[in-house]
């Protein structure tokens, strides 16, 4: 029995009977060691079986920690035997899996994982990645995880509720002393409960001891409460038989649950056969427990860490190296062997250090961080160490560790380091290490060590690095001479034939220099079908910076597609926020407001936080354009601080395309002339050279109801030269616009609606409404009207409400009425929206769980709940109802 603990049961019994109802959810108990996590999850398993529900269960190990999905495959091997992550595969794909084969189950299922703090990162990923996603599944997942900051990291970013172990109150420690050691005097009964403090195991642990030995074994008073417990089953241990002994450092420093190939490392390490029989006496004390699967448990996480501490280095060493002689599977051996090294081994190093390049590319970061370290202590070549520390770093880096980003460089000896890699190690120092954004104050230096590394002849490295800097180029408004000689030297790279990487870094940094030759080039491209998803993305992005925004949305959908497919979240977020950043810049607001809703969510889930403001950003120009004034409002607010706390000065450009958009939207028409002109002048904070060509048609149509157009003028006249020269369509369309508007005839306006406008149907209404309006006042209803409503339809259909509404009125006025549509897709939430739009595609329940990371039963739960909020019956009505829509 419990003692202590009913509030806590009746957390864990609502959670299984929550399940039982298909609303799943998860829970996280955690505490100090020896709190009561282990009791709790034994009796949460034992309330699931019940209530009739399958049990699946799992134990986080120490030893494990650096093998990918180590934790989920003993978890789902159960389930399923031939379950398991192919290698490099991403966490959020295995995670999909996961919850289509919960999915499938007949019964409710309780997913119990004790000492969540020492499973492997991939598992922990596609355990918190299933845990957000239960919503609509018979599922609990209950996990312990022990105190500590790096517990705190995961709980904190994975965002799951918590029921924290407190000590027991006096009068509950006292009971539960009195069950496990009664009889003691007063005073020894006194000096257990105070010494253990409230610790159920120190509790038990501790009165037993006294029990046995009397007050002495209590002593010294100074050692922390897990030390004496420790020393307790140490005690324990030391009185079992050698072989005993040498079979429970094994499976201690084991990084498996296998008592055969325990059993076998063990015969190796005591030079003679050692049975099942040797681990009878532990089994009896109750030290360890069998199953009838032969997997070896320990009774408490404390006497794995006893058993490790009280064996000296060298029998560590032995034992590790009789477990690589036995243990299944490469990754498993090398990191054995590794354990066992006792000084450089450089062929060993090279197997770590592919460890780490196979669980990187799995996004297994913490395997990948552990094993190049590992593998740069072993290192026997100087320079080769040098190379590896950094790949630690930069891999620590993308964890978002900065503690292990300083240690790993202050590693580094830079006097050993290849020239290529001394340029890296002066990058990372101010990239890495940097108190904020430089701007284009350091770009002249990043450009000189991108010159370093072609000179040195490593392509491959400067090719990396290109991407990085041609986007601080991007949003950093260099002078020009900084741009023109990265132009010099990214076209001196001798890059290999269809490497597309040098044209993507152009299109970035020289957009109006070479912005005719990189859109070729990038026309080109497209129909290649050797490329990656993350060279789609990167061509994607290249023509987004070029203003060819359909060309780009081809692009980056494909790439968008195949990372789903892979579960590369990380890029997919990516790739959400460009095809965002497009539909918000060409007025497509419904599709802006589902990519931006959905990269945001994925971004915080993945730790983005500089994608997720990005995405914010373009949900706000989404919400403008939408008219909901006060939301795009204070989402240009908060950014803007953070923007200016970070340096990011380019990028505030973005914040006043939202307020100057959002002030058209409600008819505030100088006061959105005065936002967006900002970013058109060189000597105001948020210039930025590339992002006005995206605003001319805002700026024209601001300064056509405010007085203006003499300004618009010298704009025009500005960009026209450079629209001739860089072939930019963005900025082509906006002063195709601006010219019909300044000219103000019938001639230049037909001419302009004539021109080929099926890429821009928000520029097309909008060229509609202004001659439309401007027919209206020349008194010619009867032409107008054709315009007008055109107008209003597209807007309508792009979720442009307060143009649509302008449309609309300037119907009125030629005498015609015409309603506001219902669309019934307002009702639904972006979510909701994208699940229509997949099934009214055809794509099956289980289809579209895979494509936006859900559970079936999620997707059918939110199908049900659109049906009535559309107005339809079925998948068959839901399809024709969408392909009503112009858009």
């Amino acid at each position: 029995m419990i003692v202590g603990r009913a509030a806590q049961i009746q957390a864990l019994t609502a959670v299984l009977d929550e399940a039982t109802q298909h609303r799943g959810s998860a829970l996280v108990v955690r505490g100090e060691a020896g709190i009561g996590k282990s009791a709790l999850w034994g009796e949460a398993c034992a309330l699931a079986e019940v209530r009739g529900m399958r049990v699946l269960t799992t134990v986080g190990v120490q030893a494990e920690v650096q093998l990918p999905y180590a934790g989920v495959g003993h978890l789902f091997r159960r389930l399923r035997p031939e379950f398991g992550a192919v290698e490099g595969e991403s966490p959020f794909r295995v995670g999909v899996e996961v919850l289509d084969l919960l999915g499938g189950l007949d019964k409710p299922v309780l997913l119990a994982v004790e000492d969540a703090h020492w499973l492997d990162r991939a598992s922990w990923e596609v355990l918190a990645f299933v845990a957000r996603r239960l919503e609509s599944d018979p599922v609990a997942l209950v996990l312990t995880a022990r105190d500590g900051e790096d517990v705190d990291r995961l709980l904190t970013a994975a965002a799951l509720p918590e029921l924290r172990l407190e000590p027991l109150e006096a009068d509950h420690a006292g009971t539960l002393l009195d069950q496990v050691a009664p009889g003691l005097s007063p005073a020894l009964r006194e000096r257990v409960l105070g010494v253990s403090a409230g610790n159920p195991l120190g509790v038990v642990e501790l009165g037993g001891l006294a029990a046995r030995s009397g007050g002495a074994a209590l002593l010294p008073s100074r050692l922390p409460l897990s030390t004496r417990v420790e020393r307790t089953f140490a005690g324990l241990v030391g009185e079992l038989p050698a072989a005993t002994r040498a079979l429970l450092l094994v499976a201690a420093l084991d990084d498996g649950d296998d008592l055969d190939e325990m059993l076998a490392a063990a015969s190796k390490l005591e030079d003679r056969p050692v049975t099942a029989d040797d681990m009878e006496p532990a089994v009896v004390s109750r030290l360890v427990s069998v199953d009838e699967q032969y997997r070896l448990r320990f009774r408490h996480p404390l006497l794995r860490s006893a058993l490790q501490q009280s064996a000296s280095a060298a029998q560590r060493r032995r034992a590790h190296a009789c477990l690589a002689a036995v243990v299944a599977g490469d990754n498993r051996r090398v990191w054995h062997r590794a354990a066992a090294a006792t000084g450089p081994d450089e062929t060993l190093a090279a197997d770590l250090a592919a460890v780490a390049t196979r669980a990187r590319h799995a996004q297994a970061v913490a395997t990948a961080l552990a094993a190049m370290e590992r593998a740069a202590q072993l290192s026997e070549d100087p320079q080769e160490r040098g190379s590896r520390l950094l790949w630690a770093a930069l891999t620590a880096d993308e964890q978002g560790d900065d503690a292990a980003v300083r240690r790993l460089l202050e590693l580094v000896d830079e006097s050993q380091l290849r020239p290529a890699d001394l340029a890296r190690l002066s990058w990372y120092r101010e990239a890495l290490l940097g108190t904020g954004w430089t701007g284009s104050s350091r770009l002249g230096v990043y450009l000189e060590l991108i010159n370093t590394m072609r000179s040195t002849g490593d392509i491959e490295l400067t090719l990396e690095s290109l991407a990085g800097i041609g986007l601080r180029f991007y949003w950093s408004n260099p002078d020009d001479a900084t741009r023109l000689r990265f132009v010099d030297v990214a076209e001196l790279i001798d890059a290999p034939e269809g490497d597309t990487r040098v044209v993507c870094a152009l299109a970035e940094v020289a957009p109006v220099e070479r912005g005719a030759a990189c859109l070729e080039a990038l026309t080109a491209a497209q129909h290649r079908l050797d490329l990656t998803p993350r060279q789609r993305y990167d061509l994607g992005f290249a023509a987004s910076a070029l203003g060819a925004y359909t060309l780009s949305n081809t692009l980056l959908a494909a790439s968008a597609d195949a990372l789903r497919k892979q579960g590369r979240i990380g890029l997919l977020t990516q790739a959400l926020t460009s095809l965002a950043y497009n539909a918000a810049t060409a007025g497509d607001a419904r599709t802006a407001v589902s990519a931006a809703t959905e990269c945001v969510a994925l971004a915080t889930e993945t730790r983005q936080p500089v994608w997720a403001l990005q995405a914010r950003l373009q949900l706000g120009m989404a919400e403008a354009l939408r008219g909901n004034g006060e939301i795009a409002a204070e989402i240009a607010d908060v950014i803007e601080k953070t923007l200016f706390t970070a340096g990011m000065h380019a990028m505030l450009s973005l914040t006043q395309r939202i307020r100057g958009i959002n002030a058209i939207a409600a008819g505030r028409f100088e006061e959105a002339f005065g936002h967006l002109h900002r970013v058109f002048d060189p000597g105001d904070v948020a210039y930025h050279p590339y992002l006005r060509f995206t605003l001319i048609g805002h700026l024209t149509e601001a300064a056509a109801h405010c007085g203006a157009l003499d300004e618009v003028r010298a704009v025009v006249a500005e960009l026209t030269p450079i629209a001739e020269r860089s072939r930019s369509p963005v900025l082509i369309m906006g002063l195709r616009h601006a010219e019909a508007v300044l000219a103000d005839d019938a001639a230049t306006y037909e001419a302009a609606i004539a021109a080929d406008l099926r890429d821009w149907p928000f520029e097309r209404a909008r060229l509609q409404l202004t001659y439309g309006g401007w027919l209206r006042r020349q008194r010619q209803a009867a032409e107008s009207r054709p315009l007008l409503r055109a107008a209003a339809a597209a807007f309508d259909a792009l979720g442009a409400a307060p143009w649509a509404e302008r449309a609309r009125a300037e119907l009125r006025a030629t005498g015609e009425s015409r309603r506001k549509p219902m669309d019934a897709l307002d009702a639904l939430t972006p979510q909701e929206q994208q699940i229509a739009r997949l099934a009214a595609d055809g794509l099956s329940n289980r289809e579209i769980a895979e494509r936006l990371f859900l559970s079936p039963r999620t997707v059918t739960t939110h199908l049900y709940r659109i049906y009535p909020k559309v107005g339809v019956k079925s998948r068959s009505e839901l399809a024709a109802m969408m392909a009503e829509r112009p858009f």
